[in-house]
């Protein structure tokens, strides 16, 4: 594989995956807890915090479904994927104060997905004058809150509705 540096790429993203190796597939698979960072469940798909945020309270929505393509997940699927996606919004309003997200889906190794081959929707809160473009422009990221918080503070607002 041959690809430019990117300083966020780690190992195991990197490897050819398959469902056994995912690691979306393992963190399914995992009781839910600080460990695994999963906040949420419903039927068919799983909120869990990305381990390497843009910024705190940075989400993924994740089917449980291992599938590189929308196309291929079934129409109930879909409509968790993107009402869990909308409640994602407004949890991070409500336990950050959120005035506005970034929602991406990277499908693909050259759209940017890092784990390309089990689809996942980003969910990132944004804020007037935030340091969001720090990743981007100095390979840097600016996190106030440690990942154990903000599981927990996320965790209760998913309890609290």
């Amino acid at each position: 594989m041959n690809h430019l540096w990117a300083p966020w790429r780690m190992p195991y993203i990197e490897a050819e995956s398959d469902t056994a190796s995912c690691i979306l597939c393992q963190l399914r698979d995992q009781p839910d807890g600080p460990d695994n960072l999963v906040v949420h469940r419903g039927d068919q798909v799983f909120i869990v915090l990305n381990r390497f945020p843009y910024t705190n309270g940075h989400l993924m929505v994740v089917p449980n479904e291992h599938q590189a393509e929308l196309s291929a997940l079934p129409d109930d699927t879909l409509g968790e994927l993107i009402r869990l996606t909308s409640q994602s919004v407004e949890r991070l309003k409500q336990a950050y104060g959120a005035e506005a997200s970034n929602i991406g889906l990277n499908l693909g190794r050259a759209a940017g997905a890092g784990i390309d081959d089990h689809l996942h929707i980003h969910v990132v809160p944004r804020w007037s004058g935030d340091t969001n473009f720090m990743a981007t422009t100095a390979a840097t990221r600016v996190l106030p809150e440690a990942l154990e918080t903000t599981y927990q503070r996320l965790r209760q607002a998913w309890e609290n509705t």
